[in-house]
């Protein structure tokens, strides 16, 4: 290389070295957390959980790295762990379905379309400002903070096993959540984080999930309407048409 061109080089190389790189996220739970009866854990997330058949229909929107989608949504739930899935973009294109039993998807169709749409069942149960109940065989562990600004609580919880592990704040004020967030990390890799509102009824308002090992993926969901006398049909459970 000419000197002129060596030099360049040089000056090039010692930017990018003094360019600061992206930082990761902070860790949602940065404290120490003690071991919880995992009694507790569930008489907590039942709390979470509607006690009648509920209707929460929402706008939602979907990016990453190559698509942006927007549309409505319904999420019909029948206590405590059972959960039917609708949704259309403009006009009713791309729409889908899909039944989730707790943490688990009994169909989905079209089931590609629904899996990139919805990649983590637990982010979309918090989302909704729901938790599940820790598996049998998950450590529990929790903790409570107290924030002296504005008085407000963080309930803490964590449900680890071998290969994932769900972690919970719950932010109350005044005696009840404003906010719930959630992080889903699979042997060590943060899969997803989600942060989901609250209404003074305890109900949610708006929501943004992020996946960051998805290319940046982002769901974000608006609730527009809340029926907690809902009436879900027996054949919705069973298929879409």
């Amino acid at each position: 290389m000419t000197r002129r061109r060596s030099l360049s080089y040089i000056g090039a190389c010692v930017l990018l070295a003094a360019c600061p790189r992206p930082r990761a996220p902070a860790p949602l739970v940065p404290v120490p957390l003690a071991s919880v009866e995992r009694d507790s854990a569930v008489a907590w997330t039942h709390t979470t959980l509607p006690r009648t058949p509920t209707a929460i229909r929402f706008r939602w929107r979907y990016e990453d790295e190559r698509v942006k989608y927007a549309g409505r949504g319904s999420a019909r739930i029948a206590p405590f762990d059972s959960m039917r899935f609708d949704y259309a973009g403009p006009l009713g294109l791309g729409s889908g379905a899909a039944v989730v039993i707790g943490d688990s998807v009994q169909w989905a169709d079209p089931e590609k379309n629904f899996r990139a749409l919805v990649p983590a069942i637990p982010m979309l149960w918090a989302a909704l400002g729901m938790i599940r109940p820790p598996a049998t065989d998950a450590a529990v562990l929790g903790a409570q903070l107290v924030d002296s600004v504005g008085n407000r609580r963080r309930v803490v919880w964590r449900f680890a096993q071998v290969q994932d592990t769900l972690d919970y704040v719950a932010t109350d004020s005044a005696g009840r959540t404003i906010m719930l967030e959630a992080e889903w990390r699979r042997r060590g890799e943060r899969v997803a984080r989600s942060r989901s509102y609250l209404d003074a009824g305890q109900r949610p308002t708006r929501a943004r999930v992020d996946f960051p090992s998805g290319g940046g993926a982002r769901f974000e969901l608006t609730v527009v309407a809340i029926d907690t006398a809902a009436v879900i049909a027996p054949a919705l459970w069973r298929s879409r048409r």
